[in-house]
Parts: C-alpha cells; sequence; structure tokens
C-alpha cells in the first residue's frame, strides 16, 4: 500500500479545485437565490431562508476553502514494471492497483482550467473501467503516458 509513499500531483491542482469549486458555490447560491426567490413570492416566512443560507455557505466554505488541500495532499501515484498504484480520497481512503497487462490505452486530458495552470490528466482504461491521476504538469502527464503504454505493451507481449 502506498501509505503517502507514492508521488504526489502539482500543488496547482489546489487552485484548480478551488476555481472549480467555487464555480460551483455561484451556481449554488443562484439556485438557493430562486429558491429564496420562489418562497418569497409565496410569502413563506423568511426564517426558511436562513437555512438554505447555512446550507450553501458551508457547502462553499468546504468545496473551495477545506478540500481542495486535502485532496491534493491524498492523491498518491506510482508506476512500476508491473502495475500502476493510485491512491486517493479525503474521507475514505481508496487505494487501486491496476495490471500493467489489463491497460488498453492511455490519454492526456487538459481542459479550460487545467490549461491555463499548465496542468493535464492522465487516463488509463482497462476492459472494466477508467482510472485518471489527476492535475499532472503537462511535462510530467505527457511522460506518464509513454511510460505506461510502453510498459502495457511489454507486459502484453510478455503475456503471448
Amino acid at each position: 500500500m502506498l501509505r503517502n509513499s507514492g508521488k504526489p500531483i502539482s500543488e496547482k491542482a489546489i487552485t484548480v479545485w478551488r476555481l472549480t469549486g467555487a464555480l460551483g458555490a455561484l451556481a449554488g447560491g443562484v439556485i438557493i437565490g430562486g429558491i429564496a426567490w420562489v418562497l418569497w413570492r409565496f410569502h413563506v416566512p423568511e426564517w426558511w431562508l436562513a437555512p438554505l443560507a447555512g446550507i450553501w455557505g458551508v457547502g462553499a466554505i468546504l468545496w473551495v476553502g477545506w478540500l481542495p488541500p486535502l485532496r491534493q495532499k491524498r492523491w498518491r501515484y506510482d508506476i512500476r514494471d508491473e502495475e500502476i498504484e493510485i491512491q486517493h480520497g479525503v474521507w475514505s481512503t481508496t487505494w487501486t492497483l491496476v495490471p500493467m497487462n489489463r491497460v488498453q490505452h492511455v490519454d492526456v486530458r487538459q481542459g479550460p482550467l487545467l490549461k491555463r495552470y499548465g496542468l493535464a490528466s492522465v487516463v488509463i482504461f482497462t476492459a472494466a473501467t477508467v482510472h485518471e491521476i489527476p492535475a499532472l504538469s503537462e511535462s510530467e502527464a505527457e511522460r506518464l503516458c509513454r511510460l505506461i503504454a510502453e510498459r502495457a505493451k511489454a507486459a502484453d507481449q510478455d503475456d503471448d
């Protein structure tokens, strides 16, 4: 098990996840505002708005301020000859071991926020599922993509 011994993802992930959390909080604020407007239109007592605002405020603090550094700190990965090891999770930890001979193909993905901060994600496809190592530097993501592809090819040739 990695137990924080693998390689961490980029610290810029914190900024990207904070921006993503802020956009989500903004969308949540619009929805809460819409609910508040409907409640106001139907003359529902104003104290109903306090729990809605409280839930929105706590959610915004969690997703923008508290969770991004913890997520970055807990993400670990390691690429070995025979397997890929991934560990992540804030409240519960998920530890995944992907055998190289199960890898079908590897992608490097980059959305607008990741691109803005020079980051990319490596996405690993197996027959059963998809695994992602998020928020790596662009050069590290390209290097990992090629490394995983080479090792998967070697593992596939060993199976023959």
